[in-house]
């Protein structure tokens, strides 16, 4: 039986985002988005409901500061005690898990979506995927970006500005453009 376009992008293999389903699930993120947005800052009871309602199994303490977006949703993993500062974006084609303790400054971009690097093959419109994995106690610097199928252990900071293009070991502090270990910690 073949593979539905939901599966193949789940397992990594090139897919079409135009497919009614995907295009479904993306429209429900959006309306998510857009309410958990527009929700009041005083209404903490509401957001806090909004969140549980998105996210179900995230572990208790999941905390977002709006403005939040996100493509899918149900392919985010949440561990407990998680902080997300404002402006985070978080293309979660594939699955994207973030362990317990971990915070995440403004301006966050978290990709697992990208496209053929044939031009020919691109304007076809097929995308790709490849999940993030965020360990547990990682702080990620404002403006940081994660590209797709990126790891990052446990203990690890990841500096400012920085361009995640390859997996970090736990217990490091990483910063830069491409983002690299500087030292142990």
């Amino acid at each position: 039986m073949p593979k539905s376009e939901k599966e193949k992008m789940l397992a990594g293999d090139l897919y079409s985002p135009a497919d009614p389903q995907l295009a479904t699930e993306r429209l429900a993120a959006r309306q998510f988005c857009h309410k958990y947005n527009n929700i009041s800052p005083e209404l903490e009871t509401q957001r806090a409901d909004a969140l549980r309602e998105m996210f179900p199994n995230a572990g208790e303490e999941l905390f977002i500061e709006p403005p939040f977006c996100c493509d899918y949703g149900g392919n985010i993993k949440f561990g407990k005690n998680v902080y997300i500062n404002f402006y985070c974006t978080i293309l979660d084609s594939a699955q994207v898990t973030i362990g317990d303790n971990v915070m995440i400054a403004p301006n966050v971009q978290i990709y697992t979506a990208y496209h053929p690097l044939n031009a020919v093959e691109r304007n076809k419109g097929p995308e790709l995927a490849s999940p993030i994995t965020i360990g547990t106690n990682v702080w990620l610097g404002g403006g940081v970006i994660i590209l797709p199928g990126v790891a990052i252990g446990d203990n690890t900071t990841i500096g400012a500005g920085s361009v995640v293009t390859k997996s970090i070991p736990s217990n490091v502090l990483a910063v830069g453009n491409p983002c690299r270990v500087i030292r142990e910690i």
